[in-house]
């Protein structure tokens, strides 16, 4: 038995959040009626973002929940605003009350400060006792208005989720918003024009229940015979065949924020690979996938994610659900490239950066990403948070308390300017350990700003390594460069020759080891009295293993590269 309901993932249930929104309906008696609610559960962190953005448009309200015994997160302020954009109808309810570190009226007078809710309407509940569910419940039938829709206007059904079935095909999530869908109605979609019969229907509740019809207001699953995952198009609209329909708005596409790319441990298995990342990007849209071939690693695919902990769950979700073992590159972010005569290029694969080092380079100025963080933490531990920004290159930083009790554990709202490229490695890491747990963080895109950045190679017996090349920032070129030398000096086997393993910028070397050759005794079947044959031996062997250093060549072995590129800088 699963008692995380909606927790369908592996990686949820491990890891304890939320990373795919999962609908369910349920039915609740109130005043003498039962009522249909259609509830999504979404993610909480930022890298998913979009889960959120897509479910917002399918409901008329939402319930604000903040933990007693945490106070505001950081991310909390960005859904809010986003449903407040929406226009709906907002429900401040305040969880598990019932722990002995819940400060209820303390954190009511944060959400006021922040939010402007009246403490009065704040619902206090316990989820897992079951404290105050009835009055939650209540409030939805009360204050979220009902869906507009009526049956006999037109059928119009909004898309905002799928996933793919082997024997059904794809699997639609649509939210009716006029008129009714019934067993065999044909329907066409407003995107791409193609015509489907539907052929089964029905609400989550909460796994699929089949029913006969779906009316105005309700959400529910629809197949309709769709074997290609890239023609359920998330933000479509679909109408019944003959009465053509407005389509609705939609969404606004996710913006990728980090690039990595992925490759089979087994070069043999791209094929399969690639029809996995394609099965999983239905249920995952945010993701963008381009092929990428390396020499080093042969094919793979070049993935955009929202965020670092969005491409590690992605690459967790390969290996549980579809059995892939991959291989991921270091994590870059989109840089853009000004060239002398005002074109602008933008670049995610260290391979294609332009080396600046170069007099004769065109590049006139390279820019970052940057973001503006919000860092939600206690005020003891506010000097740590600036130091970690400062260590990061933030910039303009700002602070304010989310509350006026002056005492030793006000929480203060931490803001600055850090580039992207510094927060998508281990900083989330950092930021919790500094916090001991208890800090929050969120960011929003803050555009492109100028940035003296480096394409770094690590060269092995002279020949650079393409799967390896990273875009640093000139301030930590050393560090990086002598951190990574020392991880391909622990895993790179020893060869018959010396191999130099060099990091550079340019044609300058910022660090270098020498990994040793394996030593063969050529001399051993020779006794003490045979001394110019073991002379003539060894400088044979010394003129040998020239040459073999002049023409030989370093193969890292796929083992290496996995233990390279899965461990943290």
């Amino acid at each position: 038995m699963n008692k995380q309901v909606l927790d369908k993932l592996k990686v949820e249930r491990e890891r304890g959040i939320t990373v795919k929104a999962q609908t369910a309906s349920m039915i609740h008696p109130f005043g003498g009626k039962n009522y249909l609610l259609n509830l999504i559960d979404t993610p909480g962190h930022v890298d998913f973002a979009w889960e959120v953005s897509r479910s917002l448009a399918a409901c008329q309200g939402a319930l604000l929940l903040v933990d007693a015994s945490q106070g505001v997160q950081a991310q909390s302020l960005s859904v809010f605003h986003a449903a407040k954009e929406r226009g709906l109808e907002i429900i401040p309810v305040l969880n598990k009350i019932d722990l002995p570190a819940a400060q209820p009226e303390v954190v009511a007078a944060q959400m006021q400060s922040i939010f402007g809710i009246d403490p009065n309407n704040v619902l206090k509940i316990s989820a897992k006792s079951g404290i105050g569910m009835e009055a939650v419940l209540q409030a939805i039938i009360e204050r979220i208005p009902p869906p507009p829709g009526k049956v006999d206007d037109p059928l119009k059904a909004f898309l905002f989720d799928s996933s793919y079935d082997k024997y059904r095909g794809v699997i639609s999530l649509v939210n009716i918003q006029g008129g009714a869908l019934k067993k065999g109605d044909k329907i066409m979609s407003c995107y791409t024009r193609k015509k489907y019969e539907v052929v089964e229907l029905g609400i989550m509740h909460p796994e699929e229940t089949p029913t006969t019809t779906l009316l105005p207001g309700q959400v529910g699953f629809i197949a309709c015979n769709m074997k290609e995952s890239s023609e359920a198009h998330i933000g479509d609209t679909l109408h019944r065949v003959g009465a053509p329909v407005e389509p609705m708005p939609g969404f606004k596409p996710a913006k990728a924020m980090v690039y990595a790319g992925v490759f089979p441990v087994d070069s043999n298995d791209f094929l399969k690979l690639e029809e996995s990342i394609k099965r999983l990007t239905l249920t995952d849209r945010s993701v963008e996938v381009t092929r990428e071939s390396s020499s080093a690693l042969g094919q793979g695919c070049r993935l955009g994610f929202l965020g670092s902990l969005h491409m590690d769950v992605f690459r967790q979700r390969l290996e549980d659900e579809y059995n892939a073992n991959v291989i991921i590159t270091a994590p870059t972010v989109p840089y853009k490239v000004i060239w002398g005569d005002g074109k602008e290029t933008y670049i995610s694969n260290p391979t294609d950066f332009p080396d600046v080092s170069d007099s004769t380079s065109k590049v006139k100025v390279i820019q970052e990403p940057v973001v503006k963080a919000s860092i939600i933490v206690p005020q003891e531990y506010l000097g740590e948070m600036m130091n970690l920004c400062f260590t990061h290159r933030g910039e303009e930083p700002d602070h304010r308390y989310l509350d006026a009790s002056g005492s030793q554990d006000a929480r203060i709202i931490l803001t600055c300017i850090i580039p992207l490229g510094e927060i998508v490695t281990n900083f989330f890491d950092k930021l919790k350990s500094r916090s001991s747990g208890f800090a929050s963080f969120d960011y929003e895109d803050a555009g492109y700003r100028p940035s003296k950045l480096s394409k770094m190679t690590f060269l092995l017996n002279g020949k650079p390594v393409d799967a390896l090349a990273l875009i640093v920032h000139k301030s930590a070129e050393d560090e990086v460069g002598r951190a990574w030398v020392k991880k391909l000096f622990k895993v790179i086997p020893r060869q018959l020759f010396e191999v130099p393993i060099q990091a550079a910028v340019g044609k300058r070397i910022i660090a270098r080891e020498t990994l040793k050759a394996l030593r063969a005794d050529v001399t051993a079947g020779l006794y003490g009295g045979h001394y110019e044959r073991k002379l003539k031996h060894l400088v044979n062997q010394k003129e040998g293993k020239k040459r073999m250093k002049k023409v030989g060549k370093v193969d890292l072995p796929q083992e290496a590269f996995y233990d390279i590129l899965s461990t943290k800088t």
